[in-house]
């Protein structure tokens, strides 16, 4: 079974040069917690997204996947 691509927050920290560690001292959030949002194991809350967009100087819809309505 193929796990859904919820969150880019994995792509957007690699665009960025940053790691899963230095996103966990920024929202001072455990690494595992981190590793789980980037891995599309667990889902931040809509307030931690927006905080994760902040900290990356992003847009909050540029850490979400496009859905596609053919799947």
């Amino acid at each position: 079974m193929c796990k859904k691509q919820i969150n880019r927050i994995k792509v957007v920290l690699a665009e960025r040069g940053k790691t899963n560690r230095w996103l966990a001292n920024e929202l001072d959030k455990n690494e595992t917690t981190v590793s789980r949002w980037c891995t599309n194991d667990a889902q931040p809350t809509l307030e931690t997204l927006s905080k994760i967009a902040e900290v990356l100087g992003v847009e909050i819809t540029d850490l979400l996947q496009k859905s596609n309505p053919q799947s």
